[in-house]
C-alpha cells in the first residue's frame, strides 16, 4: 500500500493492516518501529483486528551498532528494493505507478531467491 507522504506513519499503518488483515487473517503478530507506538495506533489496530500482538522493537541510542530482533529484517528488504535502479530516488508522480514498480521490485526479488540452486 503506497500513500500521500502528508498521512502520518501510525494512521496509514492502520490503513495498511486493514487491508492486510483482510487477505491474510491468520496473521497474529506485527513488529513494527518506535513511530507507531502510543494509544492511538493500538486503538485503531484494536478496531481493525483484536487477536493482533503489537512488538514495539525500539532502536538502541548508545553510540554503537547493536542488531536488532527482526528489526534487520525489514532494513535489509529495503535496501535490497534500493537496489533497483527505478527505486531508488522517487521519480513517480502517481502512487500507483510507484506501487506497480515495487510489486515489479519485489517479484524480481522473490524469482531470484526461487531460482537460486542448492548445491
Amino acid at each position: 500500500m503506497v500513500h500521500a507522504a502528508d498521512i502520518q506513519d501510525r494512521d496509514g499503518g492502520v490503513m495498511l493492516m486493514a487491508t492486510m488483515f483482510a487477505l491474510f487473517p491468520f496473521l497474529l503478530r506485527l513488529y513494527a518501529d518506535g513511530g507507531y507506538q502510543g494509544p492511538l495506533f493500538r486503538q485503531g489496530l484494536q478496531r481493525v483486528c483484536s487477536a493482533i500482538d503489537v512488538e514495539i522493537v525500539k532502536r538502541c541510542d548508545v553510540g554503537k551498532f547493536v542488531v536488532l530482533p527482526k528489526r534487520w529484517l525489514v532494513e535489509r528488504t529495503i535496501a535490497w528494493l534500493n537496489r533497483c535502479r527505478r527505486l531508488a530516488k522517487d521519480w513517480e508522480c502517481l502512487n500507483r505507478s510507484g506501487l506497480a514498480y515495487l510489486k515489479w521490485a519485489s517479484v524480481r526479488l522473490m524469482v531470484r531467491k526461487l531460482c537460486q540452486s542448492k548445491t
